[in-house]
């Protein structure tokens, strides 16, 4: 008997060191293949939404031997089973020689491929709606307050209703760094926007759109009518399309809530899309005497004046060189 628990001790220790070693042998085995490079097929790869894990492996990886592809599998069904590993679909920039333990962790990410869309101030919403075309499938049109122009950056992953909400939170901190401004004593967010795309519409430049938004004000203040060209021609086109030809008189006397020759204050609505660095030229409230301007095509540039006097004289000489 005590021969026998001898023998039976004996394999058992045999046993234990057996499977000790092949289980050595195994952990060694499996670091090898999650930690050595593999060569991927391509540099940027894109994995479909709902894609399984198996495909993505065969699909994008070269040479996989049958011994990787079924420890690859189980592991990320080990990673999944305690930690719920989310596989991301989209575009992904990945070096072409890559552990699996670093390619889980990349595509376990939101895509690290940035696409960028600028939306440039003065933008009609046909002309957005043209450039969202071309970056997502399904997409509506943004009305002119909802958003500010800028250049955004969103990675494939997104939808189009992800990006407007993007964009809609950028423009309402934006604007809310400046809610202790003096502006807000007198007008609201949609009266900011309105003044701002007017701005966009009528300023050559940086200085222009300073000095058109000195006029704007000092006319609001004094209740002028703004005769702005720009609200007239959107009053003509309600922006679907470039009026291309010279406002007449006819125009100016337009009925229409946009006209501000026939309207006092201003526009219900904006009729462009604002830049975040027009709305900086509203909120530091440059100072001008200027009520009047007009394009002086010779110059290639607006020519202000603080009356009406003179701004007469200077459009009568500008016809007279014409």
């Amino acid at each position: 008997m005590v021969l026998e628990e001898q023998i039976l001790h004996y394999y058992l220790k045999v046993f234990s060191i057996f499977f000790f070693i092949v289980f050595l042998f195994f952990l060694l085995l499996l670091n090898s293949s999650l930690n050595k490079n593999i060569k991927l097929k391509y540099t940027i790869i894109k994995i479909e939404k709902n894609e399984n894990f198996s495909n993505i492996i065969l699909n994008n990886f070269e040479q996989i031997n049958a011994l990787d592809f079924i420890i690859f599998k189980n592991y990320y069904k080990f990673l999944n089973y305690f930690n719920d590993t989310i596989v991301h679909y989209g575009n992904f920039d990945i070096n072409k020689n890559i552990s699996i333990i670093e390619f889980i962790n990349i595509i376990n990410k939101p895509s690290n491929i940035l696409n960028k869309i600028t939306i440039v101030d003065g933008w009609s919403k046909k002309r957005l709606d043209l450039e969202l075309s071309k970056h997502f499938e399904s997409y509506s049109s943004i009305n002119f307050n909802e958003i500010l122009a800028d250049t955004y950056y969103y990675n494939n992953e997104k939808t189009f209703d992800d990006f407007l909400i993007q964009l809609k939170k950028f423009k309402d901190n934006y604007i809310a760094q400046y809610k202790s401004n003096d502006f807000f004593k007198k007008y609201d967010e949609n009266d900011l926007l309105v003044i701002g795309s007017l701005i966009e519409k009528e300023g050559l430049d940086y200085y222009d759109k300073k000095l058109i938004s000195s006029v704007i004000m000092n006319r609001l203040q004094k209740n002028m009518r703004l005769q702005i060209d720009a609200s007239v021609i959107y009053a003509l086109t309600n922006g679907n399309y470039d009026l291309n030809r010279k406002l007449s008189f006819k125009d100016l006397k337009t009925k229409n809530i946009y006209n501000t020759y026939v309207n006092y204050g201003l526009p219900p609505s904006p009729i462009s899309y604002v830049s975040t660095k027009t709305i900086d030229i509203i909120f530091e409230n440059y100072k001008t005497d200027f009520l009047f301007y007009f394009y002086n095509s010779l110059l290639k540039r607006h020519v202000f004046s603080k009356n009406y006097k003179n701004h007469l004289h200077k459009l009568n000489e500008y016809r007279k060189s014409k």
